[in-house]
């Protein structure tokens, strides 16, 4: 079974999405990330952890609110920060991290 280290340390761009089931902001992130998924394909790797059921994960993190989304390549977080946000900002974010294929 493979980790969430094993997932993070890996070649590829993973984008990592903290979440709670009962919050309200994170239901909103979750066709977004749909959507992003959609149009970047196989350039990026997204999860979802519930910091509920995964409480050691998230406070390895020091995940203190949801949602929080960070970027992992190679092991490194690249980039961290909480709150939604929409497909475009999302897209725009993500753009200096997508590698060409």
């Amino acid at each position: 079974m493979e980790t969430f280290q094993d997932v993070i340390s890996g070649e590829d761009l993973v984008l990592v999405d903290f979440f709670a089931t009962w919050c309200q902001p994170c239901k909103m992130m979750h066709p977004v990330l749909e959507q992003v998924k959609a149009a970047l394909g196989d350039k990026i790797r997204i999860i979802k952890v519930d910091v509920d059921r995964h409480r050691d994960t998230a406070g390895a993190y020091r995940i203190e609110s949801v949602p929080t989304l960070m970027l992992f390549r190679k092991g490194e977080m690249l980039y961290r920060q909480s709150g939604a946000m929409s497909k475009a900002d999302l897209l725009a974010l993500l753009d200096p991290f997508m590698r060409p294929l």
